[in-house]
């Protein structure tokens, strides 16, 4: 079997939101020698295509996605498109860019299983650390950090966009100024990591041109992994898919919520049952793959009028708010305002989504592997609306948003409802229209979880560390002890700054 000549202090699989960020920190440290793999290709910062670089494009394209989707056609009656990135930057290179961090209480649900060192109070200065903000107040930003975030003003938005945060004011919603400040619950623009119109990705971010110029640093893109490599029950390297194997001293996967999960179990790290059916030897019985969480995403769609049809820049604004059932402190519903839509499906050329979600679901959704090739697409459900209460709560969000769609100043740009249209009124009906057509937000996690020693579902430590193995890292949101109540990206970052201190 071949070799990769020469070998590695440390190997990164994966350079998307966390694994550019890991590349960065540890081979600051001149001595230490990185390679980092990207399954997709490696762009220079300068040269990310249009499709990527473009915030007001949104979702990638075929050459940029590995082309993943649910099986959950059976309890749903469709499967879900499960977009991710597959280039450097990975899903930070093709998301929505919202920039907003996960709330205090978040971190109080990851304490509550066990995980130490992640309280907010612990990971606010890091939060802080990686971000260069010019606004806000300075107990909760920082300024000359590696990763831009912008708040976008009423100004920037749309027509539209601007009403639909005064009809969000209207129906009794607070304007919130800052998300990533001291109160969420509420309506405003959002904040992106968008500048001048550019997304800025964190194969942009972190992986400058300084940064590619260290002698230590190596990266290597469309180079699709297989495995880790073991020496009983250490970790000595990574075997790519066409066979060949690079030589490690510490091995970090970060290639994500179905990534990392798929690379553990064709290792022989996951459930012993699912991988005797598949013929794969048993290294570690571990609960890999058995706690995917995703937001359910429903789309409220309005025809927008003529004279009020713009639709760039297409993130606009959201809602973060409490649903009838959430518990103290926690805001568990999101409308989102976007422009992401065919404009050439709406009768009047323009159009709105307002997109419903509910931020935590406890409905619980897995990852296995369909065969021991690697590349073979896993096998993953969602298994939205499981748990009757994501439904109840996913309800309440389109019915609010729908109230929106019908107050002042909304409702005076807006030509129709598209979806689910205005002939669906009863519950039975709109409960039918959601589940018919439910997404995902994109925003996976928690498919190898971190824990406390005592958690037997926990398959990673507070450092990312796989139990009862050495040398192995994961570090990604997939070890999120639970999903956050927000989009996941800015988090995946702190994890992986966090982390690097500590590696």
């Amino acid at each position: 079997m071949p070799t990769f000549e020469g070998s590695f202090d440390v190997v990164i699989v994966g350079g998307g939101s966390a694994g550019a960020v890991l590349a960065n920190r540890l081979s600051e440290d001149r001595a230490r020698r990185v390679l980092l793999l990207e399954a997709g290709p490696a762009y220079a910062p300068a040269d990310y295509p249009d499709v990527i670089a473009n915030a007001n494009r949104v979702g990638g394209d075929q050459a940029h996605d590995w082309g993943y989707h649910t099986q959950d056609h059976l309890a749903l009656g469709h499967d879900v498109a499960a977009i991710r990135g597959k280039v450097l930057g990975g899903s930070s290179a093709v998301n929505a860019a919202v920039a907003m961090r996960a709330r205090p209480s978040d971190f109080a649900r990851w304490a509550a299983r066990g995980v130490e060192g992640w309280s907010f109070e612990d990971v606010l200065p890091i939060y802080k650390a990686m971000e260069n903000t010019p606004t806000g107040d300075d107990a909760w930003h920082g300024r000359s950090g590696p990763f831009p975030i912008r708040q976008r003003t009423m100004e920037e938005n749309t027509p539209s966009m601007r009403a639909f945060v005064r009809a969000a004011e209207a129906v009794g919603l607070a304007r919130v100024s800052d998300f990533n400040g001291a109160e969420q619950n509420g309506v405003s623009p959002y904040p992106l990591n968008v500048v001048d119109g550019r997304r800025i990705n964190t194969g942009m971010a972190y992986l400058t041109d300084d940064v590619r110029r260290r002698p230590n640093l190596t990266i290597m893109g469309r180079a699709e992994v297989d495995s880790v490599v073991f020496d009983g029950s250490r970790a000595t390297g990574i075997r790519l898919a066409n066979g060949e194997t690079i030589i490690a001293g510490q091995v970090i996967l970060s290639a994500g919520a179905f990534g990392s999960p798929a690379i553990l179990m064709r290792s022989g790290i996951g459930p012993s049952s699912h991988l005797r059916e598949l013929g794969i030897p048993v290294l570690l019985d571990a609960p890999v793959g058995e706690r995917l969480k995703e937001h359910p995403f429903y789309y409220n769609v309005y025809a927008l009028k003529p004279e009020a049809k713009s639709m760039a820049p297409v993130a606009g604004a959201i809602i973060w708010t409490s649903s009838s059932e959430a518990r103290a402190d926690e805001l568990d519903l999101h409308i989102s305002g976007t422009h992401i839509f065919d404009p050439a499906q709406s009768p009047t050329g323009g159009a709105i989504v307002l997109a419903c979600a509910v931020t935590l679901p406890n409905s619980i959704g897995s990852v296995r592997l369909a065969s021991r090739d690697p590349r073979a697409m896993q096998v993953i459900r969602y298994n939205f609306f499981q748990d009757p209460s994501d439904l109840r709560r996913m309800m309440e969000a389109v019915r609010l948003s729908r109230r929106i769609g019908r107050t002042a100043p909304f409702k005076d740009v807006v030509a129709s409802e598209m979806a689910p249209g205005r002939d669906v009124e009863d519950d039975a009906a709109l409960e039918k229209a959601v589940i018919a057509s439910v997404d995902g937000y994109a925003h996976p996690t928690s498919t190898v979880p971190m824990g406390g020693a005592d958690d037997p579902r926990a398959v990673v430590d507070a450092n990312g560390a796989v139990r009862g193995l050495d040398g192995l890292h994961v570090i990604d949101a997939s070890i999120m002890p639970d999903i956050p109540s927000v989009a996941t990206n800015v988090t995946t970052i702190m994890i992986a700054e966090a982390i690097s201190r500590r590696l």
